[in-house]
């Protein structure tokens, strides 16, 4: 393995920081506050090309590795968490599977318009009652005369509110078996979907529904290939983008560590920089060697990707470090803030409410915790 970034990945990096500064950093602020994301983003990101990274450049993406990926999501990470959050949801969540396992025409209605930013994609999986046992959902799809119904109801969905599409997961047999769990592309607006938008302490600006399907129909050509039993195709998306949110933790790491080190070296406390007291400074060090390690294993993840050698026990293991790295790192920024951590013109409490996001989601930490047990034979 080669331990330096390509030329061409340094300048996806350079790329990626001027264009958060110029364009996402200004509108950070009040999105936070007002909990809305600006729709338009989509479409810069589409014409930027950052939404098709994973996509080969025949089906209309640009062609990038997993590495590349993850520098987009760390850069992202490091100004808004949120936007990240939101651009994670559609671009690999949200399409992936249509790309991998759409027909001809589903590609064509969905998957070319989400890369280009035309159109909001959501993934419709968690639900209210069943936590993260994915194979213990409940919503389920009725087959009828030309098409489905569906009832049940979804819970924490990023862009649900926003979404032109939602990717959604249900049963399509009373079977409880892994087999019987499909995907459905359901267009927006629907009359038997109820999308309540959901208020939140992290990634305020990502918004996230809370949906309730009652008899919901969906034509036969929105069944995901036209096949059902795409429970696999749910697996292999969410394992790779554990990876890419390892990344986004990283990002919000490393942006805790540089307020924290640019705090330290402007604050005094009589004559002395806060960077001068021991205690201080042990904690910035503790962050930064964290921060480097986690590094390690996002980008050797990522690598595993790209040489088709990713395991679930090695996604496992860079989300469960990335993210408790950064929620440390965040909590760390704060005290070392002291009393302006808790005051909103510092970002330092947004970060640490951002990193608490994903010591929970895209798999808990436990959860990541018996997938690397596993893989241990125990």
């Amino acid at each position: 393995m080669d331990f330096t970034f390509s030329e061409e990945q340094q300048h996806i990096r350079e790329t990626i920081r001027r264009f958060c500064e110029a364009e996402i950093r200004p509108l950070v602020f009040e999105s936070e506050e007002t909990e809305t994301f600006p729709k338009e983003m989509f479409k810069k990101w589409g014409d930027l090309g950052i939404l098709g990274t994973r996509y080969p450049v025949e089906s209309g993406g640009t062609g990038m590795d997993k590495i590349s990926d993850c520098i987009i999501r760390e850069e992202l990470s490091y100004v808004s968490q949120a936007f990240a959050s939101s651009m994670s949801a559609h671009s690999h969540l949200g399409i992936w599977p249509i790309w991998k396992a759409g027909t001809a025409d589903q590609k064509e209605r969905f998957f070319k318009p989400a890369v280009s930013g035309d159109k909001i994609a959501a993934f419709g999986l968690s639900e209210p009652d069943v936590g993260s046992n994915v194979r213990g959902l409940k919503t389920r799809a009725e087959k009828v005369d030309g098409g489905w119904r569906i009832n049940g109801a979804k819970m924490y969905i990023t862009n649900a509110p926003i979404a032109d599409f939602i990717l959604l997961a249900a049963r399509t047999s009373p079977e409880p078996t892994a087999d019987a769990i499909s995907l459905f592309i359901v267009e927006m607006p629907n009359e038997g979907f109820e999308i309540s938008k959901l208020k939140k302490e992290g990634i305020r600006s990502s918004e996230t529904g809370l949906i309730y399907i009652s008899d919901a129909f969906v034509p036969d050509d929105c069944l995901l290939g036209g096949e059902t039993g795409t429970y696999p195709i749910i697996l292999e998306s969410l394992m790779e983008n554990r990876v890419g949110v390892a990344a986004n933790s990283l990002g919000i790491a490393r942006s805790a560590l540089n307020a924290s080190i640019d705090y330290a070296r402007d604050r005094k406390v009589g004559s002395k920089k806060v960077g001068e007291f021991q205690a201080i400074a042990h904690k910035l060090a503790d962050m930064s060697a964290e921060i480097e390690s986690a590094k390690w294993i996002v980008y050797y993840a990522a690598w595993c990707v790209d040489q088709d050698t990713l395991t679930h026990a090695i996604a496992s293991k860079a989300k469960l470090i990335s993210s408790e790295v950064a929620l440390r790192a965040t909590e760390n920024a704060i005290r070392i803030h002291g009393g302006a951590g808790i005051m909103r013109e510092y970002p330092v409490g947004r970060y640490h409410r951002d990193a608490l996001v994903y010591v929970i989601g895209e798999g808990t930490s436990e959860i990541q915790r018996n997938l690397i047990a596993r893989s241990l034979d125990l």
